[in-house]
C-alpha cells in the first residue's frame, strides 16, 4: 500500500493600511507586500476585507443613512470610481507580481463589475493563483448592517476551493465567517486551510478564528487591515469632516491563525503593519479529522443535505 504525502505549506497574512480610497496607490502597495511576503518563503499571501480601495469607514460615522445626502452621494461617487473593475485590468499588475514570486494571493477588493451594469459595488475577495490567474471572485453574500448602505449583496458563484500544494484553500469575509451554511459549503468541497478576509479590529477574530478552525478542522488563517484617522489622505472628498467625525484607530489589525485543533499558532495582532507568516503542516489536518470531519465521516447527508447556487446572478439575459 502506498503512503499518503505530508507537505508543508509557508503561509502569510499582511496587516496593512490602505492609501484609503485611492485604487491605483493601494494596489501598489499589494504588490509591495506581496513580495515581502514571498522572500519569506510564502506560498500564500492574504489582505484584508475591502483593502482595495478600502473599507467605508465613513459610513459608521457620518450619518450615512441620511436620504439624499449630498456628502454622502459624494463620497459613493468617489467610491465607486476608485472600486476594482477587473475587466478593466486593474489587478494585472497584482497577477503579474503574483505569477513571477509564484505566490497566490487573497485580495479583499470592492468590486464594480459590468456584468451587473457597472454602477454597484461589491465586497469581493478576489484568489489569484499562483500563475498570476484570477481563479475565482468571491461576492460577499450579505453585507452588514450599515455596509448595505454601500454594498451590494453578492451571490454564490464564488463559493469554490482551490488546491495549492497539499492544501484545499477557500475564503469568506468577514462575517460570512460566522455563516455556518457558508463555511458548510467549502468544508464540502474539501478545504483544510480557510482564509477569512476582516476590515480590521481583534474583537472580530479572536473568538471566530479559533471556533472556525475547531469545527473545520482546518486552519484558519484571519487577514485583517489597518485603518487610522491618520490614514484618511487629503485626496478623500470631506476628509476634514471625517477626520473629525472618526475615532483615532477604526481598525486595529487581528491577524492571527489558528491550527485544527483550534488553538493559537499566532494569536491576534493588532496596532502595526506587519506580516504574520507561518509554516503549517498538512499532517495536522489528518489527525486532527480523525475524529470529527463536518461534511465527511461526521456528516450525515441522507439526513441533512446543503444546496449551492453557484449560478453568477444577473438582472438581464441578452439574446441576439
Amino acid at each position: 500500500m502506498g503512503t499518503a504525502k505530508h507537505t508543508s505549506l509557508t503561509i502569510a497574512a499582511a496587516q496593512i493600511a490602505p492609501v484609503w480610497l485611492d485604487r491605483e496607490r493601494t494596489l501598489a502597495k499589494v504588490a509591495r507586500w506581496i513580495g515581502r511576503a514571498a522572500d519569506r518563503g510564502a506560498g500564500l499571501v492574504a489582505f484584508g476585507e475591502a483593502l482595495v480601495p478600502g473599507y467605508p469607514w465613513w459610513l459608521e460615522h457620518t450619518n450615512a443613512a441620511r436620504f439624499n445626502s449630498p456628502m454622502q452621494k459624494t463620497l459613493h461617487a468617489h467610491y465607486l470610481a476608485e472600486a476594482v473593475d477587473i475587466d478593466a485590468s486593474h489587478l494585472d499588475a497584482v497577477c503579474a507580481v503574483a505569477k513571477k514570486r509564484k505566490i497566490a494571493v487573497v485580495l479583499g477588493t470592492i468590486e464594480r463589475p459590468r456584468g451587473r451594469g457597472g454602477h454597484s459595488v461589491y465586497c469581493s475577495l478576489v484568489y489569484i493563483d499562483p500563475k498570476g490567474s484570477i481563479a475565482s471572485v468571491h461576492r460577499k453574500l450579505m453585507p452588514t448592517y450599515e455596509e448595505r448602505l454601500s454594498w451590494a449583496p453578492g451571490d454564490g458563484h464564488g463559493l469554490v476551493t482551490h488546491a495549492l500544494g497539499a492544501f484545499t484553500v477557500g475564503a469568506l469575509n468577514c462575517w460570512e465567517n460566522w455563516m455556518p451554511l457558508a463555511r458548510t459549503a467549502l468544508y464540502a468541497q474539501g478545504e483544510d486551510l480557510h482564509v477569512a478576509s476582516w476590515p480590521g479590529n481583534d474583537y472580530n477574530t479572536r473568538d471566530v478564528t479559533r471556533f472556525a478552525a475547531r469545527e473545520g478542522r482546518s486552519y484558519v488563517l484571519a487577514a485583517s487591515a489597518l485603518m487610522r484617522r491618520s490614514d484618511i489622505p487629503d485626496s478623500v472628498p470631506h476628509a476634514a469632516a471625517i477626520r473629525r467625525a472618526v475615532p483615532a484607530v477604526m481598525g486595529n489589525g487581528g491577524s492571527c491563525l489558528a491550527g485544527p485543533d483550534g488553538e493559537w499558532i499566532v494569536p491576534p495582532v493588532v496596532g502595526k503593519q506587519t506580516l504574520v507568516v507561518r509554516t503549517i503542516e498538512h499532517r495536522r489536518v489528518f489527525e486532527e479529522r480523525q475524529s470529527f470531519d463536518a461534511t465527511g465521516h461526521y456528516g450525515r447527508p441522507d439526513v441533512t443535505q446543503l444546496t449551492v447556487d453557484r449560478r453568477r446572478q444577473s438582472m438581464v439575459k441578452l439574446k441576439d
